[in-house]
């Protein structure tokens, strides 16, 4: 393997690392000391790894680098969320959040620079598409909530929870989000249980196949919001490629190859998607395989037209639905005071855009 090829040594697999080394003339066995700082070690320069010799990490040195994702701005809400900016190699930056409740942390992480899919309610999606994040620039941002989570409790375990619903569609992202999904719940990385990691998606029916395919282990959640193709396609105009049937269908073929239940995310807007009878269609749409809902808040974004719907309105709708014996939670906002809620996630990178065009 050409080492010189390949910039970032956190893209490689175990068997490339290994080869490399071997055609260095290194030992073999190296290559697994290699991986094993470079992921559940997690150093972050050549020269930690202690128990290599000098002249091997100077090879390392010489043709690779870590393409790291850095904490460089922190924004705490006054009811506990924190949102930090990461900083990645090339001045690019992405935001993650950490959520508390009570003991428990969710770790909300990034997967892209901005956002190709335009949702008209998403700030995120104002910011356009920049680029995919490595599986090493998501893993590290998991690893820093988790080790603000673990300070904050005292406790070395720290993080309850990671749900990939930051910056970017995770599914335009797949590999790098899989092998970071992986690494995360590896025990030669984070050796956090997959069941506590959650990919979060507009619904890309092709990607929603491969992830029952590849048995991903996490869970996953649908971000819905409408359940008639032309409310959606006011609403995710990502929607006109991938229409609620063919999605649909997608999802029936993931419960049928996983048999596991999945997610179904539904923002209320005022007046758009809140109605008894948008609940109604809702129930209907969810009666092809078994799932949850969780009913969000609108975290309302400047300029978009839209509002969130009354607490009354979120409430009779959540009723509607359990009546029809489905599972429901309402999930409160957290961190609006800091953009950090869903949908808001945009700030630092949009003063970082603005002071580059300056």
């Amino acid at each position: 393997m050409n080492g010189k090829s390949v910039s970032d040594i956190r893209d490689l697999s175990p068997e490339d690392i290994k080869s490399f080394l071997i055609t260095h003339d290194e030992k073999s066995f190296r290559g697994k000391q290699v991986f094993e700082w470079l992921w559940k070690k997690q150093c972050t320069s050549f020269d930690e790894m202690t128990d290599i010799p000098k002249a091997c990490r100077e090879l390392l040195k010489s043709n690779f680098t870590f393409h790291q994702a850095i904490q460089a701005k922190i924004r705490k809400s006054r009811d506990g969320t924190v949102k930090i900016g990461f900083i990645l190699h090339d001045g690019s930056i992405v935001e993650g959040v950490l959520i508390p409740s009570g003991l428990r942390f969710t770790a909300c992480v990034s997967s892209q620079v901005g956002c190709p899919l335009g949702c008209v309610f998403c700030a995120t999606g104002k910011l356009g598409f920049m680029r995919n994040l490595s599986a090493g620039e998501i893993f590290d941002q998991a690893v820093y909530l988790k080790k603000l989570a673990s300070e904050r409790t005292n406790s070395p375990a720290g993080l309850s929870n990671i749900v990939y619903m930051g910056m970017g569609e995770p599914m335009l992202n797949y590999e790098n989000v899989k092998k970071s999904v992986e690494m995360i719940a590896s025990a030669d990385g984070m050796g956090m249980s997959s069941q506590r990691i959650t990919i979060s998606s507009l619904g890309i029916p092709k990607m929603i196949r491969q992830m029952a395919d590849d048995e991903l282990k996490c869970h996953f959640a649908l971000s819905l919001h409408a359940t008639a193709n032309e409310k959606r396609n006011r609403l995710v105009p990502f929607n006109l490629r991938h229409p609620l049937e063919d999605i649909k269908e997608a999802l029936k073929y993931y419960y049928i190859k996983t048999g596991k239940r999945f997610t179904i995310e539904y923002i209320l807007f005022k007046d758009i998607n809140d109605s008894i009878a948008d609940a109604r269609e809702l129930a209907a749409f969810c009666k092809n395989f078994p799932v949850k809902v969780n009913l969000l808040e609108y975290n309302e974004v400047e300029g978009t037209g839209l509002f969130r719907s009354g607490p009354e309105k979120l409430q009779a709708f959540a009723d509607f639905l359990e009546k029809k014996n489905m599972v429901v939670n309402i999930r409160k906002s957290r961190g609006k005071d800091i953009d950090a809620a869903c949908g808001q996630l945009a700030g630092m990178v949009s003063s970082e855009i603005a002071k580059k065009r300056n």
